[in-house]
């Protein structure tokens, strides 16, 4: 999933030639051209993006605000995080698999937050399957990785869906999970 990066996870080294699909940032070192746009995608480029992701919590926040991020823009989505961690339980499965009904309410009265009934009501519908999946989560999707995929040279280069992505998609909602398309995975 790494747009541009000559490597997955790894940082540009500094003061490095942009390579195709690479530009310069303020401070010189080349990175992908999204990450250019605001300091607080420059920031989850720099820390986070690209890098792997291997427990149950961290993969089920990524889907959960991946599902919330459908039909907006990520920057929207990651200037919102703290607020969502705070309100869905630092996306713990376990955590938001005990929200009941007055937790529901909370959420959609919650303006930190994307205040959408059918987002909120999966994001729990999954914390409550993510529980009951055979060796976990993460693992499952770790299943559908090629670790022979090189990294793509540019932006064009990325695809919105792979055959794998396809794959796991399906057999997540085979599994009950909601909002997890091709695209999320």
């Amino acid at each position: 999933m790494s747009e541009a990066a000559p490597t997955p996870g790894a940082a540009p080294a500094r003061g490095a030639e942009p390579g195709p699909g690479a530009a310069p940032g303020p401070d010189g070192i080349a990175r992908c051209p999204w990450a250019l746009g605001s300091a607080d995608y420059l920031a989850y480029h720099d820390e986070e993006w690209g890098r792997p992701v291997r427990d149950d919590v961290g993969m089920f926040e990524r889907l959960s605000l991946e599902a919330f991020q459908s039909g907006l823009s990520w920057l929207t989505i990651l200037r919102k995080r703290d607020n969502f961690r705070a309100a869905f339980g630092g996306f713990d499965p376990a955590v938001v698999a005990a929200f009941g009904p007055a937790d529901e309410q909370r959420l959609l009265g919650d303006p930190g937050i994307v205040r959408n009934r059918a987002k909120i009501s999966a994001v729990i519908r999954n914390a409550r399957v993510a529980l009951e999946v055979p060796g976990g989560l993460a693992a499952l999707i770790w299943r559908y990785a090629d670790p022979q995929a090189g990294a793509p040279a540019t932006l064009a280069d990325v695809p919105a869906s792979t055959p794998a992505s396809k794959a796991c998609a399906r057999e997540l909602r085979g599994l009950g999970f909601v909002f997890v398309g091709p695209v999320t995975v």
